[in-house]
């Protein structure tokens, strides 16, 4: 079967996009996604918020594959915010359950190393465990074979981050018998980068959010100062390849000054 012509076209016009993406330096080395309209997809369609969210998933996995196609050696997702555990009892259990799935489906593929990234101690139990597991079973094996680093952005807050970073580098500057003088000559935003849930990862270059919302609602606050945004219209689950290339050449073809 060769498809419905639809399909071939959004295929001949992948490989055209695709081509004109430049090579080494015009693809983004990390990219951020904040995965957003799973329950408004779900809405419109006439189904469950839990199928919403299930299809929003099955988009993660595809869309770290396009990921790899091009080279991104990060990804940062978005999966889980502080406010959405305030969600109904219901649907928190529903999306746990769908997070913890996902991030096994993830830790299952040799090339790719999970970081959590987020205020584990909100985490609900049995999700915190299964998360933590699947963390360290994608550490296991050839990481020389470790392509692609993803962030599973959970119990995440912007705000909260800068506060743990800080509260971090105080709590190794009292165990090191640091004076309150040389603490404060000695806080910088490098040191303050070096606490962040992301240490010893490059910045987001690009940060995609879906469902038209033009905010980043408090997604990597001090990473992102010199990130490129892009906001598509198309709810998550309808996210596709093209949706993505074009994002990347729309990356491609900005004059990143990085505040210069």
């Amino acid at each position: 079967m060769m498809g419905t012509p639809r399909s071939w076209l959004y295929r001949l016009y992948d490989r055209r996009i695709k081509q004109e993406i430049g090579p080494g330096e015009q693809v983004p080395r990390h990219v951020g996604v904040i995965t957003d309209g799973n329950r408004r997809w779900a809405k419109e369609f006439g189904t469950t918020t839990e199928h919403g969210h299930r299809m929003g998933a099955d988009k993660i996995i595809e869309f770290l594959q396009w990921c790899e196609e091009i080279g991104v050696e990060v990804v940062t997702l978005y999966v889980l915010s502080k406010e959405n555990l305030a969600r109904p009892a219901s649907e928190v259990a529903a999306l746990t359950s769908i997070i913890s799935e996902m991030v096994d489906r993830i830790a299952d593929r040799d090339v790719v190393s999970i970081q959590l990234v987020g205020d584990l101690r909100v985490i609900p139990e049995p999700l915190r465990s299964q998360l933590a597991a699947a963390q360290q079973r994608s550490a296991a094996g050839d990481q020389t074979a470790k392509t692609m680093t993803v962030n599973i952005a959970v119990g995440y807050g912007g705000r909260q981050e800068i506060v743990d970073a800080v509260r971090s580098w105080l709590e190794e500057q009292r165990a090191a018998g640091a004076g309150l003088k040389d603490v404060i000559g000695a806080l910088s935003e490098d040191v303050i980068s070096e606490h962040l849930y992301t240490k010893g990862q490059p910045d987001p270059d690009l940060i995609i959010r879906t469902s038209g919302e033009q905010r980043l609602s408090g997604f990597m606050m001090w990473q992102s100062a010199y990130s490129e945004f892009y906001f598509c219209e198309v709810y998550w689950p309808d996210f596709r390849r093209t949706d993505f290339l074009r994002a990347v050449r729309s990356y491609g073809r900005r004059n990143r000054r990085y505040g210069r």
